[in-house]
């Protein structure tokens, strides 16, 4: 290993003080004299150790005067707002989400009532795992994930068209953990993403916190803007592009064939990878287009969770992808938790067993039909522009005639006794106004909210 200089330590000191802001943009330097006098350097030392600095654009000289932080550079790499309060907004958001108040009707809600999952009789299934041996309770669970529901999972992927065996899953936490995993495997500080614009936010929270660049791709009503998208795969050369195929969060739009295709063959052309959350799944039929299954795993990862369908309370989810990959990400896991909890993911195995699982499936499926079919008549008759018609799906996306900007529509109807999620929160520009809102169409019958939206819609055209 080359032995590195003292004149490189130097400059290496410096250039972490410049990059931490402790030297600010245009900031002069210690002298050549005042910095060999201070730290017992010999002159020819200290200046080349400046002229590195030099060479990297950290600092500039000026004649007659010494050196001086770049400020020009410091502006653009040296980000003084910390990665935490980048994400607040978005922290905040969800907080305001998983806080139920009561006698609000919970048309922004993220989940499905809980009268929809009721039958999934959980102390039933909890006792048949306890009374099949609670010996391995006691223990930290398998890196990978249990291995019997690794291979129950490998069946339910089979059921999709996605080929997989158990060392191609890992388990984890929901797919939130799922999420967090993938960008701490992939992204650093300063790396450029690719996200649908709407999109999930505690995604874009997640990222923010991981100091990455997001790069907004417009999500269409038959899946993402390929233009857009195309345009900064060649300009920005991200590496990560994470999409939902299917019951899209917040719009509730599918991806055409035509398009998964073509996302296809610009991953491969570009070296992108692909990370589907699919994590709606079993609100759709089996059947329902997943890229995962046209790219076989090959430069996707494939997020799945049971916290919709069946508890999250659970927080039991997985990740599928090739065994290089997975590997890495059960190391990480390993790492940063241990393992998942075995009681639950021993829960989910036996759920998966019992045929009582799919009647389950069925009934959700109806219910999020139906609710989706009179839910599109409830805004039809309120005069609403949706953004797509689902035959199925949690999620609507809508806007109402007259009402600009509905964050502060929100306010207004959250003192009504109406909870709405406002479209802003789904933009990658949080700050930004906008007319759309995602609606839960479990609560669109609710008379609350359609005389909260007569009334707004009559008082913005007085």
């Amino acid at each position: 290993m080359a032995r590195i200089t003292l004149a490189q330590q130097v400059a290496d000191a410096v250039e972490q003080q410049i990059r931490s802001g402790v030297l600010k943009a245009g900031e002069r330097l210690p002298s050549l004299r005042e910095y060999m006098r201070l730290h017992g350097h010999s002159k020819n030392t200290v200046i080349t150790a400046y002229e590195i600095l030099a060479s990297k654009g950290l600092v500039e000289a000026r004649h007659g005067q010494g050196f001086f932080v770049g400020a020009l550079l410091q502006a653009a790499e040296v980000d003084e707002t910390p990665p935490y309060t980048r994400a607040m907004d978005t922290i905040w958001m969800m907080r305001q989400q998983f806080v139920r108040e009561p006698g609000l009707a919970p048309l922004g809600e993220g989940f499905a009532p809980v009268s929809w999952l009721q039958d999934m009789r959980l102390d039933k299934f909890t006792r048949q795992v306890m009374r099949s041996g609670a010996g391995n309770l006691f223990r930290y669970g398998n890196r990978l994930g249990n291995p019997a529901l690794r291979q129950s999972l490998v069946r339910k992927l089979a059921s999709y068209a996605i080929s997989a065996t158990p060392r191609q899953i890992v388990t984890t936490h929901g797919a939130n953990h799922a999420l967090d995993l993938i960008i701490r495997r992939f992204v650093v500080p300063g790396d450029a993403v690719l996200v649908e614009n709407p999109g999930y936010y505690p995604l874009f929270g997640k990222l923010q916190l991981q100091g990455a660049r997001l790069l907004s791709v417009p999500r269409l009503a038959d899946g993402p803007d390929m233009a857009a998208l195309e345009a900064l795969l060649r300009s920005e050369r991200p590496k990560l592009f994470f999409i939902q195929s299917i019951s899209h969060n917040p719009t509730g739009s599918d991806i055409s064939p035509a398009k998964a295709h073509q996302l296809l063959q610009l991953a491969e052309r570009h070296d992108l990878i692909l990370v589907e959350d699919d994590a709606l799944a079993d609100f759709k039929p089996s059947s329902a287009l997943k890229v995962a299954a046209l790219d076989q795993l090959r430069r996707s990862l494939y997020i799945g969770s049971f916290s919709k369908s069946v508890s999250a309370a659970l927080r039991v989810g997985y990740i599928a992808g090739s065994k290089d990959m997975i590997d890495e990400l059960a190391d990480l896991k390993m790492m940063l938790h241990t393992s998942c909890s075995e009681l639950c993911e021993r829960t989910v195995d036996v759920i998966l067993g019992e045929g009582h699982f799919l009647r389950h499936l069925m009934r959700l499926q109806d219910r999020a039909r139906e609710a989706t079919f009179r839910g599109l008549e409830v805004l039809d008759e309120l005069g609403a522009e949706v953004f797509c018609r689902p035959e199925q799906s949690l999620y609507l996306w809508a806007r109402f005639p007259g009402i600009d900007d509905t964050a502060s529509f929100t306010r207004e109807v959250q003192g009504k006794g109406v909870m709405l999620a406002p479209g802003a929160i789904f933009q990658t520009n949080q700050k930004g106004v906008t007319p759309w809102t995602r609606l839960n169409v479990a609560y669109l019958e609710e008379p609350v909210f359609a005389d909260c939206i007569r009334r707004g819609i009559e008082a913005a055209r007085d």
